[in-house]
């Protein structure tokens, strides 16, 4: 039997991340994984869906090129192309992990892990050992009984990227993060898409600002949105698929070549043995510490599979902290109030903190600051005037509450906000910091100057 310090069980941004950590600090490290290295994230998740969407801008740049002085008589699109540069940059990065794999003297071992009890790994009949297992196994497409998924005419994800044909119809349910990506991509090569979201709006977790910005946006391209509304059944029966929608004002049938499910993930728990060991379980969550220890000693779990956001980056900074506090290093909790998410649609999304509704639940004075792009120079410049950034301030104490961005780039931007409130920065602060000009970062500074009254290009 092989006999290890750390076995994480997974390989995507929070099991490979872990391990290698894991190894820098000095532990005899080995990763479990069933498919390639990288998980979902770098394989089928945020890597090539990002592929994806950047085929589609530069579509979208040749449709307006007129609008930048520029004259393309004649452009098309190879749907198999955009697919398969998505999919050579998905497996680049695999290659790539590969590689820090060796660079880290980890080993790998190939297969399907079970979890054995005296901190054991079965591997496809073969057990490992180790003082510490970290399970960190992600998750996959959820499935909603009324929307089942036959990978045809009714998909998740996964093959919405590997599709051999564009669709000419398609219906999206759920618009989440997953949700409004594949609608941009798909409306921009040209599909005609609608998003139907069970809640009041789109990207619910939103600040009610960005949901209407983004809806404003994506109608404007082309994208129907029906929010408030629930598919109740779907016919896949003849050539296409018909779903039948539930709204406030009664029934209809939407008629399409395939619906994409996009309405949240479910943690690949099963089968891993949680049951023969004992470990804790809360519906499809495993209960952990501010450590990432389960309720039995030598097992841990951390990303997908536990109560947090389920985000790639937060997956990488709990294995990060998991294996510095097994190795005696003095580590803080995680402030899950200070995790950026981001949406890669056109225009991004890109928030932290508070919403203005969630700040003045818990009682804030409050002072909100916006600043439009198209106030903006270099946005007007780079024709890309859609969006704002958004600011909340506690009045009293000056305290960074929350920061909500939609524009052009803003992902790149949202980690100052992040820094910001991790440094407990203060609206003053953020103001006498000098941003560049012409930057789509200045509107971070001129929304605080509008919260405090001070805004000068408004």
């Amino acid at each position: 039997m092989s006999k290890y310090d750390i076995i994480v069980l997974g390989s995507g941004p929070g099991g490979y991340v872990t391990a290698i950590r894991a190894s820098q600090l000095g532990f005899k490290t080995a990763v479990v994984e069933k498919e390639s290295l990288g998980g979902v994230c770098l394989n089928w998740g945020c890597i090539p869906t990002k592929a994806l969407l950047k085929s589609a801008q530069v579509f979208e740049y040749l449709k307006h090129a007129s609008d930048y002085g520029l004259s393309v008589k004649e452009y098309d699109k190879d749907f198999d192309a955009v697919v398969n540069r998505s999919r050579n940059v998905a497996e680049g990065m695999s290659k790539g992990v590969q590689f820090l794999m060796k660079k880290n003297k980890i080993d790998v071992i190939n297969g399907f892990g079970k979890l054995k009890p005296g901190k054991k790994v079965e591997v496809d009949g073969k057990e490992y050992s180790a003082d510490h297992v970290i399970i960190a196994t992600g998750a996959r497409s959820r499935e909603l009984p009324s929307l089942p998924q036959d990978g045809e005419k009714v998909i998740g994800y996964r093959k919405a990227m590997t599709l051999k044909t564009q669709p000419k119809k398609m219906i999206v349910v759920g618009s989440g993060a997953i949700g409004v990506e594949f609608a941009y991509f798909y409306n921009a090569m040209g599909t005609d898409v609608t998003v139907v979201e069970y809640l009041p709006n789109i990207v619910p977790v939103e600040d009610i600002d960005v949901s209407k910005q983004l809806e404003k946006s994506f109608k404007k391209s082309g994208i129907k949105i029906m929010t408030s509304a629930e598919v109740t059944k779907v016919d896949t029966s003849g050539t296409g698929v018909k779903a039948t929608v539930k709204t406030s004002k009664g029934e209809e049938v939407l008629e399409a070549d395939l619906v994409l499910s996009a309405v949240g993930i479910k943690t690949n728990i099963e089968g891993i043995g949680l049951e023969d060991i004992g470990i804790a379980v809360d519906r499809d969550k495993i209960l952990v510490n501010d450590y990432y220890q389960t309720n039995i000693p030598g097992y841990y779990a951390i990303g997908d599979v536990t109560p947090g956001q389920a985000l790639a980056h937060v997956a990488s900074a709990e294995g990060i902290l998991c294996v510095e506090k097994i190795a005696g290093m003095h580590v803080e909790a995680l402030d899950y109030g200070n995790i950026p998410g981001c949406t890669y649609a056109s225009p991004e999304i890109a928030s932290v903190g508070l919403t203005e509704q969630q700040a003045k639940d818990q009682g804030f004075d409050i002072k909100v600051g916006k600043f439009p792009f198209s106030a903006s120079g270099k946005a007007s410049a780079a024709g890309t005037k859609d969006g704002f950034v958004k600011v909340i301030f506690d009045a009293k104490y000056g305290e960074w509450l929350g920061c909500h961005m939609i524009g052009a780039g803003v992902t790149d931007m949202i980690a100052e906000a992040v820094l910001g409130r991790k440094l407990e920065t203060t609206g003053h602060e953020v103001l006498k910091a000098v941003h560049p000009h012409p930057t789509m970062s200045e509107a971070v500074m001129e929304a605080v100057a509008a919260a405090y009254d001070e805004v000068i290009h408004l």
